[in-house]
């Protein structure tokens, strides 16, 4: 037999996945980051409860005490580092955010000044971290919203966005006035000012679970979804191209904190969106249609009377504003899973979609990030050439 019948083109799905089935679970998530198609098995009923299983889990921070702690969903999580005390000075850091294997902190202590940001982006599973350049907070009146992005089947490469939203009296939000975007690529920060519009801007990012699919990061605003696309274009100073997705359910009287209690996710390269129904009994989990922005489909209708053994979950604040005793945290929608936090319990939970099944993972009071490691290592910047030199050198 030839040699080159051998190939991997000529194997069957089913020998493949035999053959990465045997791998350790480090191996096959190196390798499923450089072959689509063995990172759409890790996605597929069929296939992914024979491969390695991942060893995801919640990072959470308490802010009464710096530590920064995980807390696991499998037994295969031994000698990971949680604490990430393999960061300089890891006992001052803030978690910020994290995506698709890396983590982004804010480093922060009393001798910090608090004209400056000063993040790091590290991976967890491969103990590397990268310090970003500083760069300079604006005088009183301004909230930030940090988000990072990262798509290892996609480029080696992170970017860091730091919205800058203009606080109004009574702590009113009149929008984002600018977005700085640092890129791995170039190591540097740059401004993108054109979201910004002084005649009527009312867009203002939250803190809610992002999405970063195909290259398009999709943010949570008061209303709807930003996406920001062009982001290697963007690492170069030409400004990113920007649309909305309005969200299904949305109430333009905002009695209904959709917005705020709502959900991002994705699965298999389509962006999900969960939220309660008005009464909480019924989470609503949608697929969104990427050729129409006004198109959603219910993928998913889940029974929370039933897995709480309740139906009070709602409240009214203030006589009118809406809210709910649990809130969407994260969805994992390759394993089924969605994870909630019940406000009334102090509780994480899991819900297992085909299941009906809620299971308690953690009884604090957090603020949670669902993380998935992943083994790329971190690339180095490009170099650029120096005419005065004559040499090539990372930029500064």
């Amino acid at each position: 037999m030839d040699c080159k019948e051998l190939s991997a083109a000529y194997l069957t799905d089913d020998l493949v996945v035999e053959i990465l089935s045997r791998l350790p679970f480090k191996s096959f998530s190196r390798f499923k980051c450089v072959c689509k198609a063995w990172l759409a098995f890790s996605s597929d009923p069929h296939y992914s409860q024979k491969l390695p299983k991942v060893t995801n889990g919640f990072f959470y921070q308490d802010r009464h005490n710096s530590a920064i702690q995980f807390v696991s969903l499998s037994e295969h999580a031994r000698g990971f580092d949680g604490t990430l005390s393999f960061l300089p000075g890891y006992e001052h850091l803030e978690f910020v955010d994290c995506c698709n294997g890396l983590v982004l902190c804010e480093y922060r202590s009393n001798y910090t000044s608090r004209d400056i940001f000063r993040f790091i982006v590290c991976n967890p599973a491969t103990q590397e971290w990268k310090i970003l350049p500083d760069t300079q907070r604006k005088p009183d009146g301004f909230d930030y919203t940090t988000k990072l992005s990262f798509d290892p089947s996609r480029s080696p490469h992170s970017y860091v966005f730091n919205f800058h939203n203009e606080r109004g009296p009574y702590n009113f939000t009149f929008g984002v006035t600018q977005v700085e975007i640092f890129s791995s690529c170039k190591s540097t920060w740059l401004v993108d000012k054109t979201l910004w519009d002084p005649k009527n801007n009312d867009l203002s990012v939250n803190g809610r679970p992002h999405v970063f699919i195909d290259g398009l990061l999709h943010v949570h605003t008061d209303r709807d979804v930003l996406v920001l696309d062009k982001l290697e274009t963007g690492s170069m100073g030409i400004p990113l191209c920007n649309w909305t997705i309005m969200l299904p359910l949305h109430k333009n009287d905002c009695t209904v904190d959709h917005c705020v209690r709502g959900c991002l996710g994705q699965s298999s390269g389509i962006l999900h969106y969960a939220v309660a129904e008005e009464d909480g009994c019924t989470i609503l989990i949608w697929s969104h249609d990427y050729y129409d922005p006004y198109m959603w489909t219910i993928t998913h209708r889940l029974n929370m009377k039933d897995a709480f053994g309740r139906d009070d979950f709602v409240h009214y604040e203030e006589g009118f504003i809406w809210a709910c005793d649990y809130e969407i945290i994260a969805l994992d929608l390759e394993r089924e899973v969605i994870f909630l936090f019940d406000e009334k319990t102090n509780k994480l939970l899991s819900y297992g979609i085909s299941t009906g099944k809620l299971s308690e993972i953690k009884d604090s009071p957090h603020w949670y990030f669902h993380y998935v490691p992943c083994y790329l290592k971190l690339p180095e910047p490009e170099l650029v050439y120096d005419d005065v030199s004559g040499l090539f050198a990372a930029p500064l």
